[in-house]
């Protein structure tokens, strides 16, 4: 299996979004998408058409001792959804200290789920460092960091590289890492210049293309679907396929040279 963990140093990017909107273009090329909720918003089963009143999920399921896979939904657009669940906060807590007293808890949990090794799963976590993120870095095979075109998403890039540094990086199954930038709006002047010294900095790590700012984007959610169901033929659902087929070829070529795919 590809484990793909999509990390921000900042929130307001359109993290989740992004996660459950490329997981739906993958799954459309016929790779098998497991979609995986890593906050405790348990916002990424919304896109998918997951009830809102429903409340299971992999946190529930851990501290009960039930396993992961009586959690999974069948979700729209054949992706499968394995919602983080709704829990109390002192459940919440306890499924935190969990995680940072077996640091390689979730990495051994998904491993023995017995995915096949074309499957691909989608991490979604959340912004910042927390004990999510780390779980995630630590079981991912590639690690997609989105950004915006603003000055706070470029200043809080080299928070994110010491993440990948001190959980991923040291790792030989990990092939390396691969920047997107979204809600791109082309008539703003500062968008254009961000964007320049973006690519400047990344190099080949980045995304050639960009995934444009779409009304689409937040009709489909609430819709309780992704854009590329909603308004496949909106700007953000085309760059939304362009950057899927960039990151399919990137997680392919695991294996094949490892940490030059970024």
């Amino acid at each position: 299996m590809k484990v793909i963990a999509v990390v921000s140093a900042k929130g307001g990017v359109g993290k989740t979004t992004l996660a459950a909107n490329l997981a739906s273009v993958l799954a459309a090329r016929g790779r098998r998408v497991i979609a995986i909720d890593l906050d405790p918003q348990n916002a990424l089963r919304l896109h998918f058409g997951v009830a809102l009143d429903s409340i299971e999920g992999l946190s529930r399921a851990t501290l009960s001792g039930d396993s992961w896979q009586t959690v999974m939904m069948d979700g729209a657009d054949g992706v499968t959804v394995l919602p983080y669940g709704a829990v109390v906060e002192e459940d919440r807590r306890r499924f935190e200290a969990h995680l940072d007293h077996e640091p390689s808890w979730f990495a051994q949990t998904l491993a023995s789920l017995g995915f096949d090794p074309s499957d691909i799963i989608i991490i979604d976590t959340p912004p910042g460092s927390s004990t999510y993120t780390r779980s995630a870095l630590t079981a991912a095979t590639f690690a997609l960091n989105v950004v915006l075109a603003d000055a706070a998403s470029y200043a809080a890039i080299p928070q994110m590289e010491r993440m990948l540094a001190a959980y991923a990086s040291p790792r030989p199954d990990f092939a390396g890492e691969g920047y997107v930038v979204n809600q791109v709006d082309q008539s703003r002047q500062l968008s254009k210049d961000v964007l320049k010294v973006l690519r400047q900095l990344l190099g080949a790590k980045l995304f050639s293309g960009v995934i444009h700012q779409d009304e689409g984007v937040s009709e489909s959610l609430a819709c309780d679907t992704t854009v590329i169901h909603y308004d496949p033929l909106s700007q953000a659902a085309a760059d939304l396929r362009a950057c899927g087929d960039w990151l399919l070829a990137s997680i392919d070529a695991v294996g094949i040279s490892p940490r030059s795919v970024a």
